[in-house]
């Protein structure tokens, strides 16, 4: 009878699991909500490479001019990073999302109906106080409202909705105008503004703020109606208060022994990610296929042909393959992209296979492109939103997304004069970062794949209550 007993509850618990592995129809429309904002980044930051040319005639702007204008993005990113942690533990996952589309918003409506360059800078700058919210919040709502063996390839989903952002940014900036590229960077905002109050709030930032009841509730809507979701919220209840007998959610906070390995794991991982030099080559990819002796049109519509299919490869494998693999492969990949594009300046520069190097530059950008859509580009952020803890989530959030965009400001602002400088050398100095990011993912990077976000915290940051 024992026997029995113990099969009847392993498959009891086989069959909870296999049916809490299919989303239910609340969890992928709210993720489709949380991820309209992640189209309004991506959307953000193709759109300097399609405009370069308008922008720069319509209104005479030189290279300089334009590099700030294509730059302040990253400046007010790092302004909305600095309050995005503080600003979606206060008031909540959702009302942050709202906040930073109004931002995008603005911005969008100030780059339209621009006639001198400070209002371009104006808009941008918008833009990025609502980007750097957004790449703070988007990831960590959707991973706090999946469960564990969905919410990789959910929260991944954010990294494909950028890349269908700049990638449609891109194509559609081809034939556009630039005022009117960037009137229909409302439409995704708004779409998202008008949604928000039709999804629930993070079922974990409400056991956060003492919402038990609203919490459960919100979890049950997300899991289901006939869901027992007793269990789940159990845990979330029982590690919310362990942790918030810990030092509260402070800057000062996060920097204690107990959490060194998360931050050092957060932080490595995005530093690596941008002086990689993705934001160059997102930021002027037109420039960069031109100098290379290139078509424009016909680079950025092959980066577009690799970097959807790439990124939706990713999501797909990212709960199968686990992350670390993902990440070693795409930061392999890069470091070989890196290298084809360095050697196809190299012999330009040396008047050698002149007939044969732009033909290397698109390769070498298309791998780089590729490579980066697999792991590299989404990876940071899941991972980032899967290893701090409730009490330290806020603070630890907007640290590291002030870091990007932080390391993404410096490498955006510099490229054109570093390709002024030495092309071939610039992407050497990218190719030299992914390799060292190789050495990095195999040394410190820790697996989540398959575990709770509360197993994964615990693992990582050790505290003295047990539960």
């Amino acid at each position: 009878m024992d026997s029995k007993r113990k099969f009847s509850t392993r498959l009891l618990s086989s069959i909870r699991e296999e049916a809490r592995s299919v989303p239910t129809r609340v969890l992928i429309l709210t993720t489709l909500v949380a991820v309209s904002g992640s189209y309004v980044f991506g959307s953000a930051v193709g759109y300097s490479s399609p405009a370069q040319s308008g922008i720069m005639d319509d209104l005479n702007l030189d290279v300089a001019e334009y590099s700030l204008f294509g730059s302040i993005l990253t400046i007010g990113a790092m302004v909305g990073a600095i309050v995005s942690g503080s600003l979606a533990d206060y008031a909540g996952r959702r009302v942050a999302m709202g906040f930073s589309e109004l931002c995008c918003i603005l911005g969008w409506l100030a780059i339209v109906f621009s006639k001198v360059a400070w209002w371009l800078y104006v808009g941008r700058l918008l833009l990025g106080c609502g980007m750097g919210i957004l790449s703070y919040v988007v990831p960590v709502y959707i991973a706090e409202i999946t469960t564990k063996d969905l919410r990789g390839g959910f929260t991944a989903i954010h990294q494909l909705m950028i890349c269908f952002g700049v990638s449609l940014t891109y194509l559609i900036g081809a034939y556009l105008n630039w005022r009117v590229l960037a009137l229909i960077g409302t439409i995704p905002c708004l779409a998202q503004l008008l949604s928000l109050s039709f999804i629930p709030e993070s079922p974990r930032w409400l056991a956060k703020v003492g919402r038990w009841e609203r919490s459960q509730s919100a979890l049950q809507r997300l899991r289901g109606k006939n869901a027992d979701v007793s269990e789940e919220a159990t845990e979330i209840r029982d590690f919310t208060e362990a942790f918030q007998q810990q030092t509260e959610d402070s800057i000062m906070g996060l920097f204690q022994l107990q959490y060194l390995k998360s931050l050092t794991v957060a932080v490595g991982l995005i530093v690596l990610q941008q002086f990689g030099g993705v934001n160059g080559i997102a930021f002027y990819a037109s420039s960069i296929f031109v100098s290379a002796g290139f078509s424009k049109s016909i680079g950025t519509v092959a980066m577009v042909i690799v970097q959807i299919p790439m990124t939706a490869l990713g999501v797909i494998l990212m709960d199968k393959s686990g992350r670390r693999p993902l990440l070693l492969i795409s930061a392999s990949g890069t470091c070989l992209g890196c290298v084809l594009a360095s050697l196809s300046f190299f012999l330009q520069d040396s008047h050698k296979w002149t007939e044969f190097s732009p033909i290397l530059a698109l390769i070498g950008v298309l791998v780089f492109t590729g490579s980066f859509s697999l792991g590299m580009g989404g990876i940071p952020w899941v991972i980032m939103s899967e290893i701090f803890p409730i009490n330290v989530k806020g603070s630890a959030g907007s640290f590291v997304t002030f870091v990007h965009w932080l390391c993404s400001w410096i490498v955006s602002y510099t490229f054109n004069f570093l390709m002024t400088w030495n092309s071939a050398g610039t992407f050497l100095i990218f190719s030299s970062i992914c390799g060292l990011t190789i050495l990095f993912v195999a040394k410190l990077v820790p697996e989540t794949k398959g575990r709770t976000l509360e197993e994964v915290q615990a693992s990582l940051n050790p505290y003295p209550t047990n539960i």
